[in-house]
This record gives structure tokens, sequence and C-alpha cells, in this order.
């Protein structure tokens, strides 16, 4: 406990550390229809490729889209269609 208490301190890396062991099933994003240049990147470096089903979504009066993705496998490569 003590390990993830620090890790949530520390910007963005509780969320990177648990993309890397392969211990997210389900993303919930809120997509906002704004640009603010750099950012937090949500993906960065050493995230393991993992493949992700999208299984409900909203898109409010103000724009923003509501986005949940549970784990579907393995990432394949190929066609965005």
């Amino acid at each position: 406990m003590a390990k993830i208490k620090a890790l949530k301190k520390e910007d963005g890396k509780l969320l990177q550390t648990l993309l890397k062991n392969e211990l997210v099933d389900e993303l919930r994003l809120r997509i906002f229809p704004i640009t603010l240049g750099g950012g937090k990147c949500l993906f960065a470096e050493g995230t393991i490729p993992a493949a992700f089903e999208l299984i409900d979504s909203k898109a409010l009066p103000s724009g923003v889209i509501l986005a949940i993705y549970k784990r579907s496998g393995e990432f394949k490569t190929g066609s965005l269609a």
C-alpha cells in the first residue's frame, strides 16, 4: 500500500505503472473538444501495446465525449476500418 500511495503522489506514475504491468481492464475516458498544446501524455513510453474495445460512449451537450473501453486481448496491427 505504501508503494501505491507513493505512486499516486507522482504525476502520472500510477497509471503508467498499471499499464506497464497489464493491470488495466477498463479505460473510462473523457474527451474534451479543446487543444492546449503539450498537455499530459496518457500513454507514455514504456506502455505495453494492448487492444481495447469500445463498450459505451455518450456525447454531452458541451461536446465532451464519455467513452468506456474494456480490454480485448493482444494488440493487432492492420487496418483502422
